[in-house]
């Protein structure tokens, strides 16, 4: 009985393997089409921005002397002829600062008080002595004196803000008469005044006439050009390509501009490499507000294989020939792109055959259930000639709507993830001192792409978003 057993498996193996067929048929050569990935539009975002002008007026507060007086005060005297000499000491309130439009006023309540004394001179010469020192602002409230620089701001397309300075003409609250004249001589006391503030326009002009501020800029402009983790989803990079600053006003103590950029964001699954390229002049203004963005994430074809394998590897199809029952088992679905609009499905298959199918389709987005999908799926014309040479049965739509049903992702999650991460992007300090708020109001997908390295999907992003400056670093 032995021998006549194995024979028997043996007859049988045999039979089974002159049934069975390899089938390799060769990949998909799709036609070419118009189909390509056009160039990603400009994204547009203007951003309306606060600067806090507190951090400018502390400057000035530590520029701006706190303390006038005339030469070599208390001991030296102001001579303007020979039968008059006094002297005075200067000291000014906290700096105001009054902003509408590109003006700011920058200014101070000035409390001065002068020494005097007179001889009588004929000729150039004096014939008296000094009479006893009269006064005024001492022993008794000082005298007051109104004093302001106007200052007009414009930014400059290399970035440096310039600053035209101009000192207004002091205005006296409070007369200053001495004894010795028995007359006004505020004039006198003013035009001394005069100098002191000329001098430290001067100053200012000298220190923060025109501000660089293209360091600044510079360092948000590298920040943009980072890549940030989505929650490991991928990475998105902003992609700057223009800036531009419209609309500079002042009001109160603050600065108002809109920032406007153009820029060029993508979403990959593979880190990009950081990008630091030099910054363009700021270019022309546009009046539009919030932001639209053209977005384009890859989607790697490999994961997307992945989640087609959880649902699809070792699932059995049963088929009946005639008297003779078959079977299909799904071995590995692989998804890939060859610059056409349709996708390629490779399934390796075993069971009663066994080898490779191509399946192609067309991956469709469907919005009112956020699914993409591969649509009218059906085996490529070189599977169809080598299973219609070796295994007809294959012919089945059981197989193909199976993978059909599991060919489809649903982006709901990855849209909402991407609100979430973006909206916390959009919400954060770049750098010191300046921060972002805003937020996305809607994702829209607008065109799918099946490249041959990775299946791109373009999303416009609508939102609004705002930059508030509490402080800016000189220093950098």
């Amino acid at each position: 009985m032995k021998p006549i057993l194995v024979f028997s498996s043996l007859v049988l193996f045999l039979l089974l393997t002159a049934c069975s067929h390899k089938i390799s048929p060769d990949r998909p050569s799709l036609a070419a089409t118009d189909f390509k990935l056009d160039s990603l539009p400009d994204s547009e975002i203007n951003i309306p921005i606060r600067i806090n002008l507190n951090p400018v007026y502390a400057l000035a507060e530590k520029q701006v002397d706190t303390l006038f007086t005339s030469p070599d005060y208390p001991n030296g005297w102001v001579q303007g002829g020979c039968d008059t000499r006094y002297k005075y000491s200067f000291r000014r309130s906290p700096l105001q600062l009054k902003a509408a439009g590109t003006s700011l006023t920058l200014g101070f309540t000035g409390y001065y008080k002068i020494v005097g004394s007179t001889r009588v001179c004929v000729a150039g010469a004096a014939i008296s002595p000094w009479t006893a020192p009269c006064t005024c602002g001492f022993n008794e409230p000082e005298r007051r004196v109104t004093v302001s620089f106007s200052n007009n701001i414009s930014l400059q397309p290399d970035y440096k803000a310039k600053l035209a300075i101009k000192r207004d003409e002091p205005k006296a609250l409070d007369k200053c008469e001495v004894c010795f004249w028995g007359q006004d001589i505020t004039k006198e006391v003013l035009s001394g005044l005069t100098a002191e503030l000329d001098a430290a326009k001067a100053e200012l002009e000298k220190n923060y006439g025109v501000v660089d501020l293209k360091p600044q800029f510079q360092q948000l402009w590298n920040q943009l050009g980072k890549a940030y983790n989505l929650n490991n989803m991928g990475w998105l990079q902003i992609n700057p390509q223009r800036l531009r600053i419209n609309n500079l006003y002042a009001k109160g103590d603050s600065l108002y501009a809109y920032l406007g950029m153009s820029a060029r964001p993508v979403i990959s699954f593979l880190k990009p490499v950081d990008q630091s390229a030099r910054m363009p002049n700021l270019g022309p203004f546009s009046r539009d507000n919030g932001f639209s963005i053209f977005l384009d994430a890859s989607l790697d074809y490999d994961s997307l294989s992945s989640v087609v394998n959880r649902l699809l590897v070792n699932k059995e199809f049963d088929f009946k020939k005639g008297p003779v029952k078959k079977k299909f088992i799904i071995r590995d679905c692989r998804l890939s792109g060859s610059g056409n609009e349709k996708i390629i499905i490779r399934v390796e298959f075993g069971g009663t055959d066994n080898g490779v199918v191509y399946l192609t389709g067309k991956p469709v987005y469907t919005k009112e259930t956020k699914m993409l999908e591969v649509k009218d799926l059906e085996f490529d014309i070189r599977s169809k000639d080598a299973l219609l040479k070796t295994a007809e049965w294959l012919f089945s739509r059981k197989i193909i709507n199976e993978i059909s049903r599991n060919a489809r992702f649903n982006l709901d999650s990855f849209i909402d993830t991407a609100k979430l991460t973006i909206n916390k992007q959009l919400n954060q300090e770049w750098v010191k001192g300046i921060r972002s708020e805003g937020s996305i109001n809607q994702i829209q997908l607008i065109g799918i792409y099946p490249l041959s390295k990775a299946l791109v999907i373009r999303s416009n992003c609508s939102g609004v978003l705002a930059v508030k400056v509490d402080n800016i670093d000189f220093s950098l």
